[in-house]
């Protein structure tokens, strides 16, 4: 026997409600169990129907389709939140995400398309329009730059190179002649590095500079 999905619908616009529920109960593993006209109203019934899947509307009277994801989470753990937006925004996106949906599809997805996107949400998988992962990418990849420069804030730029010299295998004494520096300052700069990032010796500082990948903020031919 065929597992039937219930779904809750939260759109301020009726047509769009309508348009769902018709396109959605079409299909023999879908069933509509709630619709909801603002945020609020998503989250009470939510909490009454316990339905598998939430399909919010960003932009609703009243808390956001964002802030509604949000405290669905929090209360009805067992169900799934897919974001459905006009909008191709990267902010709403990242805070889509953050509050905790499944899914950020855009209205324009087509009907087969967004049946794919309700059956893999309600299995537990991400969907994200592909119009979108180009924007979650580059977040991604701020955010690990962000990460990694922090690792980096307390070394002076000189201190920098010099543990980038070290990730490289390079001695003190290698490591003076390629920065035209006297073997002791290099020595008093390494020391500075390993107190400063919490390294017992070299070797951990090597490894502390790949995990935070040195070589984006020190080019090897520095």
């Amino acid at each position: 026997m065929q597992r039937v999905t219930r779904i809750l619908i939260a759109d301020d616009h009726s047509v769009v409600r309508a348009g769902l529920k018709a396109l959605l109960e079409r299909h023999g593993g879908f069933r509509v169990v709630a619709e909801a006209t603002t945020g609020e109203e998503a989250v009470k019934l939510a909490q009454e129907h316990q339905p598998d899947v939430a399909v919010l509307d960003i932009r609703m009277p009243g808390i956001s389709g964002i802030e509604a994801c949000r405290r669905i989470k929090q209360t009805v753990r067992s169900c799934y939140v897919i974001m459905l937006t006009s909008y191709a925004e990267d902010e709403l996106l990242m805070a889509a995400i953050q509050a905790g949906a499944s899914g950020y599809v855009l209205k324009r997805i087509g009907d087969n398309d967004l049946v794919q996107a309700i059956e893999r949400v309600s299995r537990g998988e991400g969907m994200l329009d592909p119009a979108m992962t180009a924007s979650v990418f580059n977040e991604v990849r701020k955010a690990n730059q962000a990460q990694h420069a922090t690792a980096f804030a307390d070394l002076t730029p000189q201190e920098l190179v010099v543990l980038a010299k070290v990730a490289e295998g390079l001695t003190n004494r290698q490591i003076a002649v390629k920065l035209f520096l006297g073997e002791g300052t290099v020595r008093n700069y390494v020391s500075s590095v390993l107190q400063k990032i919490g390294a017992a010796n070299r070797a951990e500082a090597a490894a502390y500079a790949v995990k935070h990948s040195i070589n984006e903020f020190v080019p090897p031919d520095a």
